[in-house]
């Protein structure tokens, strides 16, 4: 762009003496830059969190108290873009490390605690105090003690527990079983007993392949090449909002159906995109070699029943229902009478709302681990993992917007789970409703306009895959690192967890210094901490020409 200078004098003597630009071409003035974004790319640069929430710390041993930045965490860039390469990094070692696997990993649980075996007792003592409260009909107790279990359950979690805990309220009725039988539609698949393991067959005597399989939705309509309607009229935009809603349970079922049929626990590292046409589709690896046929067999074969009231015809459309106190639930704004709950009205359901299935369009892929391909599709699985879902299925022409629009528009009438408030809108009353229910609003990511539908999980990873969590990855990183460092006499002491108390820092809190002295103080440790690594790789690699393994593996790791 040609710019156009702006003296002093011209200033002075008013608007009519500034030249005008000509066409097309604009003003700019040149100014300083930020103190706050040279700080920022300084810390990007230095791969240290641009965003840092600041925690307390205090020392049970010396009584001193510091402020420590804590990482954000955000795996998007567009947030904050060391934490989201340091996310996609431990993702990409999580499924490097789990893809081709030549042994058996172990799973091994720790203990439970003594912590945890506490907060546990007390979870049941408020849990009988609950029961109580609900029999005496005392709903200001019974709903303090709700609060108060959360809280028990969130400290149980930050813990190390996993699992589900039992629910306060018991059902009032068992849930009705649907039948298991097969629809007259699918084809049938040949089941086998699954067997416990996950490792891929050799052949040879040397080669053990697994596979690369990536699964689309079913078509709606035909699309241009930017993923729009040829003809938006005829397009089964209630097609599409319900199976994007629906493509996860469709997903579990697709992994069922694989391991009853190839008759070993096949274990896998998915990734879940959008198409251009604003459809879910499955990028996944999968431990082993399965024969393309099977794939596209199961592919074929596989579907999802959803099993809820009918909502096809919008039964509230110029009035909302009503809460009722008395009732403690909603009811119709001109009888009054109660609406029916979900379970009452899925009871009566006789055939499924919606049928899931997956499209024709199935590719199927052996990898060998060690090659240049294996890690060109791993960075193929990872390649969005740093954008959020709005930034992918971003629209650039006014096709896309329109096709967009319309999709959100059928989602936002498109009930996402059982507890969701648009059931409202159909004449049901939605688990867990309360006063504070807005009928048709609901804050799930399925009605968003940046998602349309999307799932929340973007990485789906098998328990088994790598026998390690994203925590774990984490540690063996960091004891690596540390390894480096004692190595050429760098000795990083790790002080006890419990002599440190970890507080929140309350707002307003004039002892606190501001957040940019905090990410500079941690670009200063960062420097400090590159250059003692810098010295451990250059002690590790030796004499030039030095070729060995050990030397090969510190730059592996490195890298």
């Amino acid at each position: 762009m040609t710019t156009t200078e702006i003296t002093n004098s011209q200033v002075e003597a008013g608007a009519d003496a500034r030249p005008a630009p000509p066409n097309g071409v604009g003003v700019r003035v040149s100014r300083g830059t930020l103190s706050a974004e040279v700080v920022k790319a300084t810390a990007e640069k230095h791969g240290v969190c641009v965003r840092p929430f600041t925690m307390e710390v205090g020392d049970t041993e010396t009584g001193e108290i510091r402020y420590v930045p804590v990482p954000c965490g955000s795996t998007v860039e567009s947030v904050c873009l060391p934490c989201a390469r340091k996310a996609k990094a431990l993702r990409q070692a999580q499924c490097r490390e789990g893809w081709h696997m030549t042994e058996e990993p172990v799973i091994t649980r720790e203990r439970p605690s003594e912590t945890q075996t506490e907060l546990l007792e007390f979870r049941a003592d408020l849990a009988a105090h609950y029961r109580d409260a609900i029999e005496a009909g005392d709903e200001v107790e019974a709903e303090e003690l709700r609060a108060e279990v959360a809280s028990v359950d969130e400290e149980l979690r930050a813990s190390g527990m996993t699992g589900r805990l039992p629910a306060l309220d018991v059902p009032e009725k068992r849930p009705v079983k649907r039948s298991t039988k097969r629809r007259q539609d699918a084809p049938n698949l040949p089941r086998r007993k699954v067997a416990k393991t996950t490792v891929g067959r050799e052949y040879a005597g040397k080669f053990r392949p697994s596979m690369f399989v990536t699964l689309t939705c079913d078509t709606y309509g035909p699309v241009r090449s930017d993923g729009s309607p040829v003809n938006p009229s005829t397009y089964d935009y209630r097609r599409a909002a319900r199976d994007a809603v629906h493509f996860s349970a469709l997903v579990d079922r697709w992994w069922q159906n694989l391991r009853r049929v190839v008759g070993w626990d096949v274990q896998y590292f998915a990734t879940v995109e959008p198409q251009r046409r604003a459809a879910p589709h499955l990028h996944t690896a999968l431990r082993g070699s399965i024969s393309h046929e099977v794939i596209r067999m199961v592919t074929e074969a596989t579907y999802h029943q959803v099993w809820w009231p009918n909502h096809d015809e919008i039964v509230y459309t110029d009035r909302e229902p009503l809460w009722d106190m008395d009732s403690r639930s909603f009811v119709d704004p001109d009888t009054r009478e109660p609406l029916p709950s979900f379970d009452e009205a899925r009871e009566a359901v006789e055939e499924p709302a919606h049928v899931v299935t997956f499209g024709r369009q199935v590719h199927s892929k052996g990898i060998l681990g060690g090659t240049e391909e294996s890690g060109r599709h791993i960075g193929y699985l990872t390649k969005y993992l740093t954008k959020s879902t709005g930034e992918v299925v971003d629209a650039d022409t006014a096709a896309q917007r329109d096709h967009h629009d319309r999709l959100h528009a059928e989602l936002s009438v498109t009930p996402c789970s059982p507890r969701c408030a648009v059931w409202l809108l159909y004449g049901i009353n939605p688990k867990g409703a309360n006063g504070k229910t807005v009928p048709g609003r609901c804050k799930g990511r399925a009605h968003r306009r940046t998602t349309l539908g999307l799932p929340g999980r973007r990485v789906l990873v098998s328990r088994k895959w790598s026998g390690k969590t994203v925590a774990d990855h984490k540690a063996d990183r960091k004891a690596f690192v540390v390894s480096a460092l004692a190595d050429i006499g760098v000795v990083k002491e790790e002080p006890a967890a419990d002599r440190f108390v970890w507080r929140k820092v309350e707002p307003g809190d004039t002892h606190c210094p501001p957040r940019d002295h905090l990410v500079m103080r941690a670009i200063a440790e960062r420097i400090t901490w590159r250059a003692e690594y810098g010295r451990a790789l250059l002690a590790a690699q030796g004499p030039p020409g030095d070729d060995s393994p050990e030397t090969s593996a510190i730059g592996l790791r490195a890298a």
